[in-house]
């Protein structure tokens, strides 16, 4: 399966790289491009592809705001943020907004096709020294999270978690845990319904506060 991507950043250059890069994959193609956030919106909303990159700076609407517009909309479109800012404010309110990743612009080319796999699949991904970054905030107390009841899971889920916390995708929890990735998928939503979890992002810092993370 193909994977459709819009490039919404507002400078040409950038957006004509990011889709030379996007298209050297076989499985990914760009549909469209944006040069400001009201742009990538009605792009997103029109297009429907399955992945928008977006940049944070961009005229007329950022792509924060963008990013709200699109989640309030009820897009289904993953919405992955490629930046040159890694500012802990840009981070956490990419994250607020809905965006299912945040990647910065010095990624190498494979593994930006790794990362719009892996949102395209519904699973989040960040960029590792920011997950440390946003760990750090949460057990700090400089953002507050849900602290959840862990009494609740079985022992398979809190093996899941543990391994979500490690950055691991479905797939990767399948294959440590000798289970299809679809029920590895099953065992994530249950984590999130009980745990009271928006996303990923939210799992692997209720782990670390529980002491369920590895350590490196």
């Amino acid at each position: 399966m193909t994977i459709r991507v819009v490039v919404a950043d507002d400078q040409p250059l950038v957006r004509t790289g990011l889709r030379g890069i996007v298209e050297t994959a076989g499985d990914l193609t760009v549909v469209g491009e944006a040069a400001t956030g009201l742009q990538a919106v009605d792009e997103v909303l029109r297009l429907r592809p399955d992945v928008a990159l977006m940049d944070i700076r961009m005229p007329q609407l950022d792509g924060i705001a963008a990013t709200e517009r699109l989640t309030a909309a009820g897009s289904a479109t993953r919405v992955l943020i490629l930046t040159t800012f890694d500012l802990d404010e840009y981070v956490y309110g990419a994250l607020r907004a809905g965006a299912s990743g945040f990647l910065l612009k010095d990624v190498p080319p494979l593994d930006l096709h790794a990362a719009i796999r892996v949102v395209a699949t519904g699973d989040a991904l960040l960029a590792p020294k920011v997950t440390r970054r946003l760990i750090a905030a949460f057990t700090s107390g400089t953002v507050t999270p849900t602290r959840p009841e862990l009494d609740v899971l079985t022992n398979r889920e809190r093996q899941v978690l543990s391994l979500v916390a490690g950055g691991l995708t479905n797939a990767e929890i399948g294959k440590r845990l000798f289970i299809t990735p679809g029920t590895a998928k099953v065992h994530v939503a249950r984590l999130l319904s009980k745990l009271g979890a928006r996303d990923r992002v939210q799992l692997v810092i209720i782990a670390h506060r529980a002491g369920l993370a590895p350590q490196p």
